[in-house]
């Protein structure tokens, strides 16, 4: 583990600002130029959340528009997709996007998607000026950092929904208790922090429109378990 990405990861996992810094972490840490962290799709609509510089802003602006890109590939296939040539020797068909990224003097592009349990939320755009491979550590590395990216999105996503209803979700003493059970379950199953075992439990009950303490019932029963795979946190039975 190199000194930059230990550092980057830290300051990613103790990010509290309003979601306009979690690019800066990844160019800190990564050989590239910039980032850009996008929340794509129906389930949060289609934004970027942060830019590192105006270059990476328009890659995603680009991608909004025309529907096309290594993001919306990185999500719908749940893996990086990774350009290192994207001028001289393109591995991907982005016909529009590709020949507009080029009029912005980008010479690798690498997107990895953001997704926590069965939520697909976004991706994140790394690019870089002139071509570049991304060696296995760096890959392995970059996605590690994306993850946790991706899970402080959706706790502010969530969170907001949360304040538009104008009020807390109700839960009775017995509900936070089982809550808490089945939290601790998940800390052994991924070995994350209770803050983060907590968001999984969160995410999956918003995307299967269910109650935390439903979901928290099926993981006590062991209906219902998680762990990671290369895409991040699948939830399983």
């Amino acid at each position: 583990m190199t000194d930059a990405f230990a550092r980057a990861l830290a300051v990613l996992r103790d990010f509290s600002g309003d979601g306009s810094g979690l690019a800066d972490p990844l160019v800190a840490a990564l050989p590239i130029d910039g980032a850009a962290v996008a929340t794509l799709g129906p389930l949060l609509a289609s934004e970027t959340i942060a830019a590192s510089d105006p270059t990476v802003a328009r890659l995603d602006e680009l991608q909004f528009d025309l529907r096309e890109g290594p993001c919306w590939d990185a999500l719908r296939t749940a893996r990086p997709v990774l350009e290192p040539d994207l001028r001289h020797n393109p591995r991907h068909s982005w016909p529009a996007f590709s020949e507009a990224a080029l009029r912005e003097d980008v010479g690798a592009i690498f997107a990895f998607p953001m997704i926590v349990g069965r939520l697909k939320i976004g991706a994140v755009d790394l690019y870089s000026a002139r071509a570049r491979e991304f060696t296995r550590d760096q890959s392995e590395q970059a996605g590690a950092l994306v993850a946790v990216v991706g899970r402080q999105v959706l706790r502010r996503s969530l969170d907001a929904l949360v304040a538009d209803a104008g009020e807390a979700p109700r839960t009775d003493r017995f509900s936070r208790r089982i809550v808490h059970q089945a939290t601790g379950m998940v800390i052994a199953q991924l070995g994350v922090s209770p803050g983060e075992a907590e968001l999984v439990l969160r995410g999956h009950a918003f995307a299967e429109s269910r109650s935390m303490r439903e979901v928290a019932e099926d993981v006590l029963a062991g209906r219902l378990g998680f762990r990671f795979d290369n895409a991040g946190i699948e939830d399983h039975a």
